[in-house]
């Protein structure tokens, strides 16, 4: 029984008690919103997840990270630094990206040492698989895709991305418009090519409900990919994103009935002014679905800086009820991340989900920048370091400066705002 057919029967489990205490909301809460599509809790019955999270409404907003190798860096033990260093610096979950190396050792390891769930994107598997064998990444087909979904599955991969909105419909409506950048998702462009060239359906669309079966027997949630999301500002909002979106709406109302939790997946590149209507239509289309989102990046002028782009469009899109963050690096479209990209896309986005769960008044959160004000005012620096978002970074900067008194900092000196008006306040004399 999975989660969900759990939940329909109002069944609290002990790791909907344990959700809802992290979360600080009632087991009833967690449980009305399983069943009704509302929150997911990525958990697969053969994975024992130390960090279990759950991602939707009224929660506070979650972050993954992005890791796995490349074909030019695929170093093991690379990748698994990298996931220390997303966990300690507070990643919700991770996903195994990978394309080079040995594809089944690097995933098993990201899953024997991940303490949050994770997830894959299946179809980079089955085409590297397809290359390394056939010489032809497109040459597979359906036995091929169910054949690494149940290992990926069994091994114990807690949530997949699919890309099942990739079809004739919605790449129709693709190839009508006036894109600047035509599909820039790996998944998407694979199965867009693989359509091409053997004149089929997506198999991950036309064998949809055999996917279902098997995300079904190890409760695998489902991440619906977008295949077609824009990969400029100049695209967002077009007809093919909102033509997937729909076929994804559709998706996920069959996956719920089949007992399977699922969330929506979304763009991409958007600029600012319409973060709100994308976030609007995904809760229309897809029935309330949590939205996993990428970024959103608000300018493509940013290389380098691209975990600033991201973090301001997933503040934005967060604050207006997004679920899910995907972190961007600095690296993002130049090169493959290193640890300390991995770093400062974590923290980025993390401070973007932050800032978004006080504008929705989750609890846990105005309560901790309290916390932090009032160790400000009394200049108590090593609590100020211990509550920041990156303690590691507040005391390299602190350390390095050295003051003239104790209890101010190296910008203002004697001339602390804070202190002079401590000083002049008739309660303190």
């Amino acid at each position: 029984m999975t989660q969900l057919e759990s939940a329909n029967k109002n069944i609290v489990t002990p790791l909907i008690k344990k959700i809802a205490a992290k979360e600080g909301v009632s087991a009833g809460y967690i449980l009305n919103c399983l069943k009704n599509g509302t929150i997911v809790i990525p958990f697969n019955n053969t994975h024992k997840v130390l960090r279990p999270c759950a991602i939707g409404l009224g929660l506070s907003t979650k972050i993954n990270a992005n890791l796995g190798t490349s074909t030019d860096k695929s170093e093991i033990s690379v990748e698994l630094k990298k996931l220390k260093i997303a966990c300690k610096h507070g990643a919700d979950a991770v996903m195994d990206l990978s394309v080079g190396g040995n594809l089944k050792k690097i995933r098993r390891e990201i899953i024997k040492h991940s303490p949050v769930p994770v997830g894959t994107v299946p179809v980079y598997e089955i085409a590297v698989t397809s290359q390394n064998k056939k010489r032809d990444f497109l040459n597979f087909n359906i036995t091929d895709i169910l054949a690494v979904l149940e290992s990926q599955a069994k091994e114990g991969v807690d949530f997949f991305t699919i890309h099942s909105g990739v079809t004739r419909r919605s790449t129709q409506a693709l190839a009508h418009s006036k894109r600047v950048l035509g599909i820039v998702s790996r998944g998407g462009a694979i199965l867009a090519a693989w359509m091409r060239r053997h004149k089929k359906e997506n198999p991950f669309y036309q064998h949809f409900d055999r996917i279902l079966d098997i995300a079904h027997k190890y409760d695998v949630t489902l991440s619906l990919g977008d295949g077609l999301r824009p990969g400029s500002v100049l695209d967002a909002t077009d007809q093919a994103q909102i033509s997937e979106l729909k076929i994804l709406g559709e998706l996920a109302l069959r996956s719920r009935k089949r007992g399977v939790q699922v969330m929506i997946e979304g763009p991409g590149h958007v600029p600012i002014q319409q973060i709100e209507k994308n976030i609007a239509l995904e809760k229309k289309i897809c029935r309330k679905a949590p939205f996993y989102v990428l970024g959103p990046l608000v300018t493509d002028v940013a290389p380098g800086y691209d975990h600033i782009t991201s973090a301001i469009g997933g503040a934005l899109a967060a604050s207006y009820g997004a679920d899910f963050l995907c972190y961007v690096t600095p690296s993002e479209h130049l090169r493959h991340p290193s640890v300390e990209d991995v770093r400062q896309g974590v923290i980025a986005s993390r401070i973007a989900a932050h800032a978004a769960d006080i504008a929705k008044g989750v609890k846990s959160a105005i309560e901790w920048d309290k916390a932090i004000s009032q160790a400000r005012k009394k200049r108590d620096w090593k609590k100020q370091i211990k509550l920041s978002i990156d303690p590691d970074k507040a005391k390299e900067y602190r350390l390095s400066s050295k003051p003239d008194l104790s209890d101010v900092c190296t910008m203002c000196g004697k001339y602390c705002s804070i202190k002079v008006t401590e000083e002049c306040s008739p309660v303190s004399r």
